[in-house]
Parts: C-alpha cells; sequence; structure tokens
C-alpha cells in the first residue's frame, strides 16, 4: 500500500468522525441525539427527534461521507481494494468518531454513500431493498440488515471486483446493529411510525402540561 492510499484511508476517517446528526441537531435547536430517542446519532434518531427536514440533512451529509472520499478513489484509478479499505475508514470514523468521543451511528447511509461511485445501478438496488423492507416491516434495523446481507450479492452479479470490499464493509454494519439483532429477535424491536406516534404524543402531553401551567 502507498503513502498516498494511507492518507486517503486516514482522511475517510477523520471525514467519517464529522457527526452530521450532532451537528444538524444544534443547528436546528433540537436535542442531542447521543442522549435522548435510541441515543443513536443518526437518521432514524433525528427524525424522531425533529422531524423530516433535519433527518433529510442528516441523511443526505452522511451519504456523503462515504461518497465522496471513495468518488475520489474511484477518479484516481485506486485498486477496488483500497476502495473499500476507505469505505471502511469512513463508516468506522461515523461510528467510533473521533471528534465525538467515539459515539457514532450505525453506519447504514455512509455505507450505502460509499457504494454510489460503484454505480448508480447499485446505490438504487441497495436504497429500494431498504425502503421495501422498511415500508413492509416498519423496522429501520431491520430494512439496513437485510440491505447489507443482499448487498454482496448485488456487488458479484454487477461489479464482482469490488465483492471482497462490500463484503467486508457489510459485516462491519452487522456487527454494529448486534443490540438490534438482539431485540428483532425476542421481539422487543420497536417500529419506526411507531416511535413517531410514541414523540408526538410526549409532545402533546408536554404541550398540554405548559398550556395548564400558564392557565393556573
Amino acid at each position: 500500500m502507498t503513502a498516498f492510499s494511507l492518507a486517503m484511508i486516514i482522511l475517510a476517517y477523520l471525514g467519517g468522525s464529522i457527526s452530521s446528526a450532532v451537528l444538524v441537531s444544534r443547528l436546528y435547536g433540537l436535542p442531542d441525539p447521543r442522549e435522548h430517542g435510541s441515543h443513536n446519532p443518526g437518521t432514524t434518531n433525528v427524525l424522531r427527534l425533529g422531524g423530516r427536514t433535519a433527518a433529510l440533512w442528516v441523511l443526505l451529509c452522511d451519504m456523503l461521507k462515504g461518497t465522496l472520499p471513495v468518488y475520489l478513489a474511484w477518479y484516481l484509478r485506486l485498486p477496488p481494494f483500497t476502495l473499500g479499505l476507505i469505505g471502511v475508514a469512513a463508516c468506522l470514523g461515523h461510528m467510533y468518531p473521533l471528534f465525538f468521543h467515539f459515539r457514532g451511528g450505525k453506519g447504514v447511509a455512509t455505507a450505502l454513500g460509499t457504494m454510489m461511485p460503484i454505480g448508480l445501478d447499485m446505490g438504487a438496488m441497495m436504497l429500494a431493498t431498504w425502503l421495501l423492507v422498511l415500508v413492509g416491516t416498519g423496522y429501520s434495523s431491520l430494512a439496513a440488515l437485510i440491505a447489507a446481507l443482499l448487498a454482496p450479492l448485488y456487488t458479484y452479479w454487477l461489479k464482482p471486483e469490488y465483492t471482497l470490499p462490500v463484503s467486508m464493509l457489510c459485516c462491519l454494519i452487522i456487527y454494529r446493529h448486534h443490540e438490534n439483532i438482539h431485540r428483532l429477535l425476542n421481539g422487543q424491536e420497536d417500529r419506526i411510525w411507531r416511535r413517531k406516534a410514541r414523540s408526538q404524543r410526549r409532545q402533546t402531553k408536554l404541550t398540554t402540561g405548559e398550556d395548564k401551567k400558564s392557565g393556573e
């Protein structure tokens, strides 16, 4: 491995260490996602805490953290295995961010971003898989797990030379979801819309309580 490749891997990790969820939450005046909701600084938790607009910004920024370094490496014609290491580094930065006390997210959006330079067809298949499982079951974590399990198959079909690095990345995603897997097996995982409804009820109670206090 060349010094340039190593520098790209380090930069990918540092870029991944910028927590979009925390920064967007601060910008919108939302609670710290590491301390509220599911305590996961990711798109789903920001959606629960702050709504669609903030969550969309988190999703886009998290994807770009993976897309930009991998696309640059692809443009510079670095070998597929190096591209894979750069993608893994970006996801590791998101999961264990240096700048945010190593408290990061699950890496799903960043992983999806790293796969975009492989091809838009690959990215579209991954996104479609995630959305279909999410809409069909309501479980964001299950959607991420199914997409991670199928990603190596999609890659082997479309761009077989990238199968190994994509498989490495997917193993990392699955490992990061070990707590979600345990809750899914025990029937304790919440559906995303149930969480949203619960959050809305909680906000309604708080508003009602404030109204009562102001009326007194």
